[in-house]
């Protein structure tokens, strides 16, 4: 296969379609988004065969284990991707509407409408997942998509395709709408991030060396984050049953994801209580503790924690805590070692909840809530394309707004300019 050629067929068919997914009707897009989901539901068994060629392969490459936990599709996860295109299906289409209209003197009236970004590629790693996520948040915001899943995922992607295509046909909308690579060569993420006559722009999911490459090397503007290092903050005027629950949750719940707390901290004032009892509620789930100084002299026979753990992110069952002043410390430290991606408060002060999410910069701030929440799905959206950590042009979890853009819209009868 000439991937340079297979590449700007690709992007060709992405641009004539995304023409057609533009003006298709909600109700068209919906169909589709309906059929796929029942296309999975008939697959189930073909998804899960695919997917184990694919763990099988993994574990002979010796993947890692948070990369072999994101590759692996249980029962409950195609449940998810099914939810996922139900829930995409019942959001309200945000294409077509018109917004902040006025008059203006001349007698004109002015607005905006929401449009379509035009055709996103999406990069990413080991999730397959995703590839439903994606391509279903992309065609109910009216964009076409080329996708190019991780090699570990192909046999899982490419089942999945089927299942999508057969959606897209069941509707009339054109297969190119979503197109999902059927190479594994890396020069195709080269040529796809290099492409902007036919691709508008990347979002990359996976790690940071992959983020990094894209974001060096993309001719395409790119929507990302590099890291999650996620923080819980526990305040000396928290509820500290809360704070329990909330502390194990936002670490053990699942570790290798990026809304999973890497640093804990907690206020001096309460952490000689509450220290010993997240201990043992860690030791039970097998969970390495980093400390600082204080931390270990409440604790004791923990490592120490290095400068570099606080700029870690583990994806691991490993926890850095370090014990703070009060919360002008820990919102020094947060803003300082945070990936800008999730960060909590626990605390029953009103006031120091909104100085928390005031005045650290992150994409999502939380009160008395786990990091885990941080997810597009938990927030409403119906799935995600990823979390931006970026401050233009969508940040925290892109759902179908973060997939649109804006034009001016102008009314007349008739005026000209004098």
């Amino acid at each position: 296969m000439d991937v340079s050629q297979y590449m700007v067929e690709t992007g060709k068919q992405a641009r004539l379609a995304s023409r057609q997914v533009a003006r298709a009707s909600t109700g068209q897009k919906n169909a589709a988004l309906l059929a796929m989901a029942k296309a999975i539901e008939a697959s189930r068994d073909a998804i899960l065969l695919a997917n184990r060629k694919d763990l099988d392969a993994g574990r002979e490459k010796g993947l890692d284990a948070p990369l072999m936990d994101r590759l692996e599709l249980t029962p409950a996860r195609i449940d998810g991707m099914i939810e996922g295109l139900l829930q995409v299906a019942a959001l309200p289409d945000p294409i077509g509407e018109i917004t902040d209209m006025r008059y203006r003197p001349s007698g004109i009236q002015v607005g905006k409408m929401r449009v379509p970004l035009g055709v996103v590629g999406i990069i990413y790693e080991s999730r397959p997942n995703v590839t439903v996520e994606a391509a279903s948040l992309c065609l109910k915001s009216g964009n076409a998509t080329i996708l190019r899943g991780g090699s570990e995922a192909f046999y899982s992607n490419q089942a999945i395709a089927a299942c999508i295509a057969d959606g897209l046909a069941a509707a009339g909308l054109p297969k190119a709408s979503v197109q999902i690579l059927e190479t594994t060569d890396r020069a195709a993420v080269g040529a796809l991030i290099t492409m902007p006559a036919y691709v508008d722009v990347i979002i990359p999911r996976g790690g940071r060396g992959l983020i990094e490459r894209i974001s060096q090397d993309a001719r395409v503007p790119v929507i990302k984050h590099l890291d999650g290092i996620c923080h819980v903050y526990i305040d000396a005027e928290a509820d500290l049953a809360k704070a329990e629950a909330i502390a194990v949750n936002a670490k053990t719940h699942r570790y290798g994801t990026c809304n999973t707390m890497e640093t804990l901290l907690v206020d001096k004032v309460i952490a000689a209580q509450i220290l010993p009892v997240l201990a043992k509620r860690y030791a039970e789930k097998q969970v390495e503790l980093r400390g600082c100084a204080r931390t270990q002299e409440i604790l004791g026979g923990i490592h120490a924690a290095t400068e570099d753990d606080w700029r870690t992110e583990y994806l691991a069952p490993i926890l850095a805590i370090r014990v703070v002043d009060g919360l002008d410390q820990a919102i020094e430290h947060i803003n300082t070692y945070s990936s800008q991606h999730t960060d909590s408060i626990v605390t029953e002060n009103y006031t120091k909840g909104r100085r928390f999410i005031t005045e650290v910069d992150s994409s999502s701030v939380m009160i008395n809530a786990s990091t885990r929440f941080a997810d597009g799905f938990e927030y409403g959206l119906g799935a995600e394309i990823g979390i931006s950590t970026d401050k233009f042009h969508a940040r925290g979890p892109v759902g179908l707004e973060g997939l649109t853009s804006q034009k001016y819209v102008v009314f007349g009868d008739g005026q000209v300019r004098s």
